[in-house]
């Protein structure tokens, strides 16, 4: 893996604008080697459009295809395990022991969160039958179900790089709780 300190939006990387910010070993206070850049509006607008985009179709996708997705990602966090603990040590100083928990609760997070899509029974699917007979006016046939409205930002945080960042717990669940459009 390269760190390149860019963006990435939709298929490709975004062009580096600004001064670079260097990233800091904590527990040192040491420059590391890859700088980053921030995000500009313009960055930010198209991210926020490509979201949209993503989850109109994202939530068209049956049960099953994202419940894989989800176990595909987690696999993908345990084949770069390493490498990704040697950096988040880097950045944040923390002990491998506490990384690599956090790596395993991660990916077990987004398991968990597949299992959670396939049984389907988050969706809190009501159904409450009509009643012609009730008096003074007959009731209605009332059928609700929970759905999302649209793409979410997720702000990570850096004391919990892995467990409640970037995949952990707030963007796991966020991928899971996609319903398809009825």
């Amino acid at each position: 893996m390269i760190l390149e300190g860019l963006s990435i939006l939709g298929r490709g990387r975004v062009k580096p604008s600004g001064k670079p910010v260097p990233a800091v070993n904590p527990a040192n206070g040491s420059e590391l080697p890859t700088s980053f850049y921030w995000a500009n509006a313009e960055d930010v607008s198209r991210a926020a459009d490509l979201a949209t985009k993503a989850f109109a179709e994202y939530r068209r996708w049956p049960a099953a295809r994202r419940a894989k997705f989800l176990r595909l990602i987690a696999s993908l966090i345990e084949g770069d395990a390493s490498t990704l603990l040697e950096r988040a040590n880097l950045e944040t100083a923390l002990p491998a022991a506490r990384l690599q928990s956090e790596i395993g609760r991660t990916c077990g997070q987004l398991r968990l969160f597949a299992t959670l899509i396939e049984e389907g029974w988050w969706v809190d699917a009501r159904i409450d039958h009509a009643n012609p007979e009730r008096k003074p006016v007959p009731k209605p046939d009332v059928r609700s179900m929970l759905q999302p409205l649209g793409p979410v930002a997720v702000f990570s945080s850096s004391n919990f790089p892995f467990a409640f960042s970037v995949a952990g717990g707030d963007t796991a669940s966020a991928l899971a709780r996609v319903a398809p459009s009825l």
